[in-house]
């Protein structure tokens, strides 16, 4: 079977989930997806089966979209909503103009560094196993080019 399909990642599944749930509802072995979801993220998560995986260079480069709901004040040790809290900061009055101010600073070449409990490899081994040991290996990976930066509520 060759194909792509386009599947709502709910919540709670990491990218792999999918790929093992298509595995086995299909009966074959070559599937593959591009580009990882956060297991707390939900949205479009291309799923290629079989001559399809030969694609992936092709599709991963292409113009995304993201919309994020954002707490401020607030960290956390592993950078996202499951974390324990480690800080917080009382927020100073902003407005709509300073949001989108700050928001059009990410326009353009940015390099992205991953956070410690992330599933990106390195060496073969997820970014979260070393953060689970206590180990640091950070890695940078390459520039993403931002176009556009839309806030629809404050």
């Amino acid at each position: 079977m060759d194909g792509v399909i386009i599947i709502n990642k709910p919540q709670g599944y990491t990218s792999n989930d999918i790929v093992q749930i298509v595995r086995k509802t299909f009966s074959t072995k070559r599937v593959g997806h591009c580009g990882t979801l956060d297991p707390l993220a939900t949205g479009v998560l291309p799923i290629l089966i079989g001559q399809c995986t030969k694609i992936s260079k092709y599709l991963v480069e292409h113009e995304k979209t993201y919309i994020a709901t954002v707490k401020l004040g607030v960290k956390t040790d592993t950078g996202d909503t499951e974390g324990k809290i480690i800080e917080t900061k009382k927020i100073p009055y902003f407005s709509y103009q300073i949001i989108q101010e700050v928001c059009n600073s990410f326009l353009g070449k940015q390099w992205q560094k991953p956070p410690m409990y992330s599933a990106i490899k390195k060496n073969g081994k997820k970014l979260y196993e070393y953060a689970r040991e206590r180990k640091d290996s950070r890695c940078t990976r390459k520039a993403n080019r931002n176009k556009k930066n839309t806030i629809k509520r404050v």
